[in-house]
């Protein structure tokens, strides 16, 4: 990778997206671009052609997506569906006609099927059915990655798909209402411990297993593909290890500091038994994550301190 490429990352300010930033900068590429939402409509063809018309990207990351929560895509189905397949459609089409040199599509471990073999492959695609709880979502990212397949077959063109497991981080999101599981509960224990202790409640069992990777893991992993000629068009990216919901809740209960009851609401859904994934592919070629989940939750808690003052506050 030639470190004066001009590097396109769609969804810049976002979680993902910002990590990657400091990860290329870290590294030495200073060509950055990148344009907020309100700056560039990414769903609106015409000005994402007009945007590489002008800046003629040599590399384009897609970090850019409508993402949420169990609840978020339950209630929004056809926004999850139709603005995800809108962003990345117009990214991919306009990276191909400007005959863009290097294109790196994100997704989510949430493409595979519910009952899908663990840990998961990148094999499994299409075998079985969805979780129904995040089908929306994950059938727009399976079009983004059989768009990139297809162009690799079509054009030999260097499109790769990079699937995470459950990402969270700095800049992640906390609001309760779209936030991912691991970013709820550290609000919740949060705010129980300012409010007395409180008893905290949190949805399902606990029983369901899940991975979680850091977000500067992730960065890494993307800059990776960069530097990297990569043969295959699928990779999953994660850790390999994962952990029971209760689990995960009571180690971010230990780093909060929350001496409260954690009380399981088994009204609500658990989503997926197991999301597992066999990073092997990504191991084999010479990337692995470096970052312990303990570590990764305190960063991230203590990221989430210097930056309450930016957050509404929550109703225990």
């Amino acid at each position: 990778m030639n470190k004066n490429y001009k590097i396109y990352i769609a969804g810049h300010k976002g979680m993902v997206g910002s990590a990657i930033w400091r990860a290329l900068e870290s590294k030495g590429y200073t060509n950055l671009i990148g344009q907020t939402s309100k700056e560039l409509d990414l769903r609106n063809q015409q000005h994402v052609q007009a945007f590489f018309q002008s800046e003629k990207p040599d590399v384009v990351i897609d970090a850019a997506a409508r993402v949420g929560g169990i609840l978020a895509n339950n209630n929004f189905p056809y926004t999850f569906l139709m603005e995800n397949m809108l962003i990345q459609n117009n990214l991919i089409q306009t990276a191909l006609d400007t005959d863009v040199k290097k294109f790196v599509f994100l997704g989510s471990s949430c493409i595979y099927p519910k009952l899908a073999p663990q840990p998961l492959q990148e094999e499994c695609l299409l075998t079985s059915s969805l979780e129904p709880t995040n089908e929306w979502y994950a059938i727009a990212k399976i079009s983004g990655v059989k768009a990139c397949e297809s162009i690799r077959k079509q054009f030999n063109k260097d499109f790769v798909s990079l699937m995470p497991t459950n990402l969270y981080g700095s800049n992640d999101n906390f609001d309760l209402q779209t936030s991912h599981v691991l970013p709820a509960m550290i609000r919740k224990f949060h705010e129980a411990k300012n409010n007395n202790n409180q008893p905290v409640t949190l949805w399902g069992s606990g029983i369901p297993m899940r991975e979680f990777l850091h977000v500067d893991d992730m960065a890494d992993a993307v800059v990776f593909a960069l530097e990297n000629q990569l043969d295959e068009h699928l990779y999953n990216i994660g850790t390999g290890i994962d952990l029971t919901i209760r689990e995960l809740a009571e180690l971010i209960q230990k780093i909060v500091g929350h001496q409260g009851e954690i009380v399981w609401d088994s009204s609500k859904p658990d989503g997926t038994p197991r999301k597992l994934m066999d990073v092997s592919k990504m191991k084999n070629i010479g990337w692995s994550a470096t970052i312990s989940l303990e570590e990764g939750i305190k960063a991230t808690y203590q990221w989430f301190l210097e930056n309450e003052h930016s957050f509404k506050e929550v109703k225990i």
